[in-house]
């Protein structure tokens, strides 16, 4: 559905309590094109190169990163630090923000200035991949240097300023291959000689099989299927006994990493939050179609994540045990994942 920039900007003032989202799902566009209505107004198109902007970013101080998919929202609160540019790959390893950034899915990029209910302005530079899906934001803080996020507006501005976004057509996902054509002894010859949990995303390419399809197929001593609300009990569970935790979040351009403790739990309707000091989550728990405990080697033993799939087979969310390269697993994560109900246990019952 088409609108133009005017009639988007009119809707988006008649409804000023809902998200950003929300409006452009009720408007049937993309989020990129909600904030290109606003150019000339409340945004800047600016320049959407990943590896100008983080090179920039370690100036601006405390901010608020945040990357999402459609069921996970991950905000981490720090300062971009450690940044390393890569063409096909950067990254970002500071204490608080750690971030896997894939250039090539930047497609979009705007700084945004506006006042919210209260009349404070509140600026942030968003992100998006060519279909105007948001990639990542960052959002300034009392404390964040607002002398450097105007130098980044001003070095990454455009000349175009164009209200008008058309995104291109709908992203399609080819779908797996037949189950009857996967080779479970293959897979599990592959899966069983793997040294480093990076490897896992090259062999599943290597032998043409999507993730949900090999965790069906590599029998229940490396994959087995837990009841969804097994994340629930995670996250408290390591929570009492404070356990640090890796949880992993990702768009099209970028992976979100939030490494440490977890303590302040909420479920609010469908959603499953975290909200601690320097971090916060936000889970739909309904769009978990399929939650599953991972056995991965490494050259340190293997290690065992927590992977939430929704209905079309896609990542929601991902969960390690804290550790460091070189270390075994904790034994108190290991315990409490596969402690966690199993499914084909919860159906018998």
């Amino acid at each position: 559905m088409r609108h133009n920039p005017s009639e988007i900007r009119a809707y988006r003032a008649a409804h000023p309590k809902l998200r950003e989202r929300d409006i452009a799902a009720q408007l049937g566009i993309c989020e990129a094109a909600l904030v290109a209505a606003e150019c000339g107004f409340t945004a800047v198109r600016i320049d959407s190169d990943a590896n100008r902007f983080l090179e920039r970013a370690v100036d601006l101080g405390e901010v608020l990163a945040l990357t999402r998919n459609e069921s996970a929202v991950h905000e981490k609160i720090g300062n971009y630090e450690n940044v390393q540019a890569g063409k096909m790959a950067a990254l970002v390893l500071g204490s608080e923000i750690d971030l896997r950034v894939f250039p090539s899915a930047w497609a979009h990029g705007f700084a945004v200035s506006k006042a919210d209910a209260e009349g404070t302005v509140r600026c942030s530079l968003q992100f998006f991949d060519k279909w105007g899906d948001a990639v990542h934001k960052v959002h300034l803080r009392p404390a964040s240097n607002k002398a450097a996020y105007n130098r980044i507006v001003e070095e990454l501005r455009l000349d175009d300023q164009s209200q008008d976004f058309i995104a291109e057509a709908g992203l399609s996902r080819d779908g797996d291959r037949p189950d009857s054509t996967v080779d479970a002894e293959e897979l599990r010859d592959h899966w069983t000689k793997l040294t480093d949990t990076h490897q896992f995303h090259g062999m599943l390419r290597k032998l043409n099989i999507g993730r949900r399809q090999a965790l069906h197929a590599v029998g229940d001593d490396l994959a087995w299927r837990l009841d969804p609300a097994g994340i629930e009990a995670m996250l408290r569970g390591s929570a009492e006994i404070e356990l640090p935790i890796m949880c992993f979040v990702g768009s099209r351009g970028v992976i979100q990493i939030h490494s440490g403790r977890v303590a302040n739990i909420a479920a609010m309707g469908p959603w499953l939050n975290v909200m601690d000091p320097t971090f916060h989550l936000h889970l739909r728990r309904d769009h978990i179609a399929e939650l599953w405990a991972v056995r991965k080697p490494t050259a340190d033993g293997h290690v065992t994540s927590l992977e939430a799939l929704d209905a079309k087979g896609e990542m929601v969310i991902q969960f390690f045990g804290k550790r460091k390269e070189g270390y075994a697993e904790r034994p108190e994560w290991r315990l409490l994942v596969e402690g966690l109900p199993r499914l084909d246990t919860i159906a018998a019952a």
